[in-house]
């Protein structure tokens, strides 16, 4: 049997670790620094920073609120080389991929820890909630900062989550926001946020919300034969993507002598309807439901020891309870209705040397712990030990930039039963540049290869029947030539331009990949599988002013060409029909336009999403797995009150304007024409 902490445990636990170690660092603060008393700016999309060798994709602010998004997986839509997985309505999984290496290569970052999920290596973007975010920024390869942990240098691409640190203006030292949202989907999500001064150096917030909808939505659905002949077109009501979710957030923040910490303790409880398949004509099919709940608590402390020398400290523990209930596979002979409960602990150590004012050197070590327990038939009871040291410095001659990692990752594992994976040790080097040439300023010219790898995760390796204890890891091989031009213009219509290009080619060797063997009932993960990807990603935006109307356009458009170049008579099925295809799910063009415009206090968006041809996970590249584009146009107008001295903001969004009917996953539905309103005041 599994044991279950209750949610009361577990909220005890939270808040006692949270006090200590507040108490502790407060003990250790004597300066009389005062939090920043100012108002966060919204910052345009992309950092302009020249010292970037690698240019971050950056939304903040009331960009954020006004991407028409419920959840971070909306919002990273509309970056360039990214390809979502939803699979459908309120309750549906969301997932992230980047430049097409594969959803397990992608680290996202909360707060500066990675969130971890050992089981199956991918991170559910759609339970984190944008309300409470400051920030959130796309890297492909990794940081030019090497001031990081270990964990930060060990992902192909990476997505770092800033939440909002508390600022109070003037004298103020209370802040409370209050919203509440409402939508055609039956969406009821009230949230709030408390804010609060302790001292001059120690700030905390609270945060709160609660969501829940009954996920019915229409959509129209069609199925032609491969002659071309219509087999069925309808109207029907999705039913199974029900959704109700609780999440609480609290944070202490403060300032040291030459540094700062903070901790951060957080909580997710849903229950949810997980979306089944429309297939075989079946419009009333139910599918899975799935109760989960995540907890973790993380500390940060950063300090400036010598004028040198500076050091960082990070550590954190997460819980993760999930029970599983098929209630279409459990009439079946092989039912589904599992529990599965991860532990993770996490130690790291950052510092930096700063040789002089154009060379620094970093060493990082970290420490994880990840273990997992299942209800499982033979299951084998897997713990992981992880260790990372990484090695980084950055060296700046005249207009070149040089940055150079290696990363060395060494595992071992226990299991209770069953043969347990090999120990591993692993070296990945990255070296970056980039160039500034005098003649044209405003032009960047940068250069990257890295090369990294992901384990097998839990359940490649030890699940069920399924995994196997002798797989390697998935290696990825990146390199990427691009520029960036930006340039600010004392012009009365023009205000700013800016555009970034890049072009690349990854190569994914060892990938892993699930196959059947005497039955579709017994599949086996193997490494057989190798993906070679071409592609483009091209940005650009504005700052224009009409009189009074403030404009700012944001193009994206991304190429991918990503082919299977998995070894013809390999012994996969069908594996000469599908060498050299285009991988499922990757379409060869994708793109987004959003206009923003300010009038004194409305603002006005929109926004348009494209999304070109693709072809399902049928793995040949024939009419019947042929999958159509799709697009959404989305709307939405704002306007900024002053009720009694407090600020109010009332936001009407129109979503899919044309109803477009599409999947972003093939048989699972998206919502059609909905809407939503926003209420948001502040104290």
């Amino acid at each position: 049997m599994v044991a279950k902490l209750t949610t009361s445990q577990l909220y005890k636990v939270v808040f006692t670790l949270c006090v200590l170690t507040s108490q502790f660092l407060f003990s250790q603060s004597r300066k009389k620094d005062s939090i920043k008393e100012e108002a966060i700016k919204t910052v345009n999309i992309y950092k302009k920073n020249f010292r970037e060798i690698i240019p971050v994709q950056v939304l903040q602010g009331e960009e954020l609120e006004r991407l028409n998004s419920h959840s971070v997986a909306d919002a990273l839509r509309y970056f360039s080389g990214v390809q979502i997985k939803d699979y459908g309505g309120m309750g549906g999984l969301k997932t992230v991929n980047i430049r097409s290496m594969g959803s397990q290569h992608v680290g996202v970052f909360y707060d500066g820890i990675q969130l971890g999920n050992a089981q199956n290596g991918v991170v559910d973007l759609g339970r984190y909630s944008l309300d409470d975010l400051e920030e959130i920024s796309l890297y492909n390869g990794q940081k030019s900062e090497i001031f990081q942990p270990a964990k930060d240098f060990g992902s192909s691409g990476s997505i770092y989550m800033q939440p909002k640190t508390p600022v109070f203006k003037g004298t103020r030292k209370t802040n409370l926001i209050i919203r509440v949202k409402s939508a055609s989907i039956d969406l009821f999500n009230p949230s709030f946020r408390l804010e609060q001064k302790i001292s001059e150096r120690i700030s905390s917030s609270f945060s709160s919300e609660f969501l829940q909808s009954d996920g019915v939505y229409k959509y129209r659905y069609g199925k032609k034969y491969s002659n071309g002949q219509t087999a069925y077109d309808t109207i029907a009501k999705r039913y199974d993507s029900d959704i109700k979710t609780k999440r609480f957030e609290t944070s202490v923040n403060g300032i040291l002598n030459n540094g700062n910490w903070n901790v951060r303790g957080y909580g997710f409880i849903s229950d949810r309807g997980i979306p089944a398949p429309i297939v075989n004509n079946r419009f009333d099919a139910r599918g899975a439901r799935m109760r989960d709940e995540n907890y973790f608590v993380q500390a940060n402390l950063r300090k400036k020891l010598f004028p040198k020398f500076e050091t960082q400290l990070k550590a954190k523990f997460a819980y993760d309870y999930t029970y599983f209930n098929d209630t279409v596979l459990s009439q079946a002979v092989y039912p589904a209705q599992n529990t599965y409960i991860q532990r993770e602990v996490y130690l790291s150590s950052s510092n930096i040397y700063s040789v002089n004012s154009n060379w620094d050197i970093s060493l990082s070590g970290d420490f994880q712990f990840n273990n997992m327990d299942a209800n499982l038939k033979n299951f084998s009871f897997p713990t992981r030990y992880t260790t990372l040291v990484a090695l980084a410095t950055t060296y700046q001659w005249n207009r070149f930039k040089f940055l150079g990692s290696l990363l060395g990752t060494f595992t071992f594992e226990e299991v209770e039963r069953n043969l347990r994976a090999d120990d591993r040790r692993e070296w990945t080097p990255a070296f970056f540049m980039s160039y500034q040439p005098a003649a044209i300023p405003e032009l960047t010219i940068r250069a990257f290869h890295k090369q990294i790898f992901r384990l097998p995760t839990f359940n490649d390796l030890y699940y069920t029947n399924i995994g196997s204890s002798y797989l390697k890891p998935e290696f990825t091989y990146q390199y990427d030539l691009g520029f960036t031009y930006q340039k600010k213009y004392d012009n009365a219509i023009m205000k700013a331009f800016y555009i970034k290009v890049d072009g690349y080619y990854n190569r994914v060797k060892d990938k892993i990949v699930a196959m059947p063997q005497q039955n579709l009932f017994r599949w086996t993960m193997l490494n057989l599988g190798r993906v070679e990807i071409i592609g483009a990603d091209v940005n650009v935006q504005a700052d224009v002013m009409l009189g009074q109307v403030k404009l700012k356009p944001l193009l994206s458009y991304t190429y991918q060409s990503a082919v299977d170049k998995t070894n013809k008579g390999s012994g996969i099925e069908q594996g000469d029909t599908f060498y050299n295809k285009q991988i499922p799910y990757i379409p060869w063009h994708t793109g987004s336009f959003t206009l923003m415009a300010d009038y004194k206090d409305w603002s006005f968006n929109y926004s348009t999403i494209y999304v070109g041809k693709r072809y399902d996970g049928q793995l040949d590249n024939i009419r019947a797995n042929f999958i159509q584009p799709w697009y959404t146009h989305d709307l939405s107008v704002q306007k900024k009150f002053t009720l009694d001295g407090h600020p109010f903001k009332i936001n009407l969004e129109m979503n899919n304007v044309f109803n477009q009917n599409y999947d972003v996953v093939r048989n699972y539905p998206m919502p059609g024409r909905n809407f939503k309103l926003s209420l948001n005041f502040t104290l």
